[in-house]
């Protein structure tokens, strides 16, 4: 018994060492969900299956791909998800989470601002380092 708790106490302490690692001051309350590997979009490619499946049903519209640095959740993805689902302008979007990326359709007629797609991003606690925009 003495050994196990021993054990559980290594365990415990290793865990909340690990967490002390990671900058949670961006999130609010998000206990529970598990961190990966932080990804830099901008240093990744679009997954080309991804893109085609995001497109598949969309004509007459630009898409922005957002290269995003400090997603390490599902929770993160998430939230961007939320944040740019509120703005009407967005007609479809998709986060690729292990990618860094993140694929915004908008009306071809909008003004696609990286200043204000940074801006919302940074709300959730991530950076996008970079902005392509397509259109078909």
């Amino acid at each position: 018994m003495k050994i196990l708790t021993i054990i559980l106490s290594t365990f415990v302490f290793s865990i909340s060492m690990a967490d002390q690692s990671i900058d949670h001051s961006h999130h609010d309350n998000h206990e529970g969900h598990i961190h990966e590997q932080m990804v830099d979009g901008k240093h990744l490619e679009v997954d080309a299956i991804r893109f085609d499946n995001f497109i598949i049903d969309l004509s007459d519209t630009q898409i922005a791909v957002v290269s995003v640095k400090g997603m390490v959740c599902d929770f993160c993805a998430r939230g961007i998800e939320k944040t740019f689902k509120k703005d009407r302008d967005v007609r479809k979007i998709d986060v690729d989470l292990r990618g860094g990326k993140v694929l915004i359709a908008y009306d071809k007629n909008k003004q696609i601002s990286f200043d204000e797609i940074r801006k919302m991003i940074l709300a959730n606690g991530q950076d996008a380092t970079d902005l392509q925009v397509l259109s078909i």
